[in-house]
């Protein structure tokens, strides 16, 4: 039988239920327990509901399994004790919600089952569900219908609600220190805070074009300026570029700032939250990354970029030149990226993510980066050229980035200018002149430190999932 012939007998007992003068669309239903507690129940009469996920009749019995969000349990209906509402039973379908009322029994097959002396249907399914036995597997139809993929595959419910839990223990984590939890504009009438093309729209009542931000960082800063010593923002934020198996157009980000604090406290307290984030959801800091089994419970170690880079690759980038550089990246990184006229820091940075992430398997603190790839960045006091930036690596994958930010606001105005000038493929890409941004700095901003987390990419790690549409409930996909 095809899926409309289903919906078509479906549509059907509809209209015999109508017909019956029961309402196949309650409003509400006394549920007295879960499912999981009914489990618990033997002996004892419960009033629970759920949804109908198979259901099976032999003459005057028949036996459905019912489910909620806590667990599944049969239903031992018995034409005994329901009476003439036991021919009823034949409207019912899977898919369908129920409420029933009756003893918690165990069968003489050993299962612990209700046996109701009354059901009332509360929403009449009018499509099939898949099988649970053979499953949804087709990736496609999974992330268009996540509710089906929600239904029928309880581990994809598992990860999501691990999503949830980490969420939770960010705030529970920076709460506990002192943090303050804020909320800035996701329209703004100028982008800015990282390198990305903005999505770009327009406000009729201000007869404005506004921009969906790309970082909170600026307005997190304004607010460091305001007095704000402690600040943190959990938001979508939006970058109009491509999609691959980590990265996508509409993304969840963490980002905090602490005065008076510099990269390394930075350093510190992220190490800190992810020790942290493993105890609460696993309770131990091992975690598996692709097949590795990885401890991220011991201290990190921190290594400068130009070090690791004369380590592993034997490039002294101090000695190297832009020409030097550039001969280095066209014979050893095949396949990187190049779009003529880099500057010395932007090919040392191009050649370290394309050579150097995928062998930092133990957890890594990359830090002190090229100034023309950090235009917020502090300088570094003693490394010209450098910044005080960082990255975290866990399993070869980058897990966070953060910095000393710079606070004079006459350098930072240089650099704005800088980071348009230098930009490799769109100058739209680089950091916009921000004038108000500006003016604030001028009324001084304390030293401050902060970083930047994709919250998606954090539930990779603790998932293990490494396609990001899996951990997303609705990723945007392509018109059917």
């Amino acid at each position: 039988m095809q899926d409309k012939d289903f919906r078509q007998v479906r549509l059907e007992k509809l209209e015999k239920i109508k017909a019956l003068g029961w309402n196949p669309y309650v409003s509400s239903f006394d549920k007295k327990q879960t499912i999981a507690e009914s489990l618990k129940s033997l002996g004892k009469t419960v009033k629970t509901a759920g949804k109908i996920f198979s259901f099976r009749e032999h003459g005057n019995i028949a036996f459905a399994d019912l489910k909620d969000e806590t667990g599944k349990i049969q239903i031992f209906f018995q034409k005994k004790l329901l009476g003439e509402n036991y021919k009823n039973l034949k409207l019912l379908d899977i898919g369908d919600y129920i409420g029933v009322q009756g003893e918690v029994i165990k069968t003489t097959a050993g299962e612990i089952s209700i046996a109701p002396t009354s059901y009332i249907l509360l929403t009449k399914s009018l499509r099939s569900i898949p099988s649970e036995f053979f499953g949804l597997k087709d990736t496609e139809v999974r992330y268009r219908q996540r509710y089906l993929d929600l239904l029928i595959n309880p581990h994809v419910r598992d990860q999501f609600n691990t999503r949830t839990k980490l969420v939770s223990g960010v705030r529970e984590y920076l709460d506990k220190l002192g943090f303050w939890e804020v909320e800035t504009p996701t329209l703004q009438p100028l982008y800015g805070g990282a390198n990305a093309k903005p999505f770009k729209t327009h406000v009729n009542a201000l007869n404005a074009d506004r921009y969906l931000r790309i970082a909170d960082e600026l307005y997190l800063k304004r607010l460091a300026i305001g007095g704000y010593e402690k600040v943190y923002e959990i938001c979508k934020d939006f970058r109009n570029e491509g999609i691959d198996h980590v990265h996508f157009p509409e993304f969840t980000m963490i980002e905090w700032y602490e005065a008076y604090a510099n990269y390394q406290r930075v350093m510190d307290v992220a190490e800190g939250l992810f020790k942290h984030l493993a105890k609460k959801l696993y309770g131990h800091t091992t975690l598996q990354i692709d097949d590795k089994k990885i401890d991220i419970g011991k201290k990190w170690p921190r290594i400068e970029m130009s070090v690791i880079l004369k380590e592993k690759l034997n490039l002294d980038v101090e000695k190297e030149t832009t020409e030097s550089l550039l001969s280095y990246a066209k014979k050893n990184c095949s396949g990187m990226e190049l779009f003529g006229g880099e500057t010395k820091g932007q090919l040392i940075f191009a050649i370290f993510e394309h050579e150097i992430p995928q062998l930092l398997e133990e957890p890594t603190w990359i830090l002190d980066y090229p100034e023309d790839v950090s235009p917020l960045s502090k300088s570094h006091p003693t490394k010209p050229g450098w910044v005080e930036r960082f990255e975290g690596y866990i399993g070869g994958k980058e897990i966070c980035d953060g910095w000393s930010e710079l606070t004079d606001p006459q350098i930072q105005r240089q650099r704005f200018t800088k980071d348009i000038k230098t930009a490799r493929r769109d100058k739209e890409e680089a950091q916009q002149i921000d004038e108000d941004f500006l003016t604030a700095m001028e009324y001084g901003m304390p030293p401050l430190g902060g970083i930047g987390i994709g919250i998606d990419r954090l539930v990779m790690f603790f998932t293990n999932k490494w396609a990001i549409k899996e951990i997303i409930l609705f990723p945007n996909l392509r018109s059917e």
